[in-house]
């Protein structure tokens, strides 16, 4: 699995001329299952985003995680993640897990979030999504599983 995590003051996700995902101070998780995961991995990267430092405490340190915070995650699926760029100019995405094993892998890591006490938004899943955020820091962070 792989995730690029956003630090952010605000983050939407529309499809079409609707919202789909909002929140506040938080994190955006664009999130991807690749090929060779398991399921355990959801659980094990969700614990890791919502324990992960990256909020100021009091003295201006990174050291607050989401949870610290109170603050909430909106996680929006993105295979382009998985693009692999070695060869040619044209991205090959067939390390990203097809959508029968990607769904509940997405489903997995949103509920691990969840029973954590975080309050999580989504985009949808296949759709052609517009996301907006407002990145604070910036802080941007990029976790994959198979590190």
């Amino acid at each position: 699995m792989r995730a690029l995590i956003q630090r952010v003051s605000q983050a939407r996700v529309d499809v079409g001329d609707r919202c789909v995902g909002a929140i506040d101070q938080g994190l955006l998780v664009l999130f991807c299952a690749v090929t060779d995961d398991e399921p355990g991995n959801a659980e094990h990267l969700a614990g890791k985003i919502a324990k992960l430092r990256i909020f100021e405490d009091d003295a201006g340190k990174m050291n607050r995680s989401v949870l610290d915070i109170g603050g909430s995650v909106l996680v929006v699926s993105q295979f382009t993640l998985a693009a692999d760029t070695r060869k040619g100019n044209r991205p090959s995405f067939i390390s990203a897990a097809r959508p029968e094993t990607a769904i509940p892998l997405l489903e997995e890591f949103t509920d691990a979030l969840k029973a954590l006490g975080i309050s999580v938004e989504t985009g949808e899943f296949g759709a052609d999504m517009a996301v907006s955020l407002v990145n604070d820091g910036p802080v941007t962070i990029w976790l994959d599983t198979r590190d």
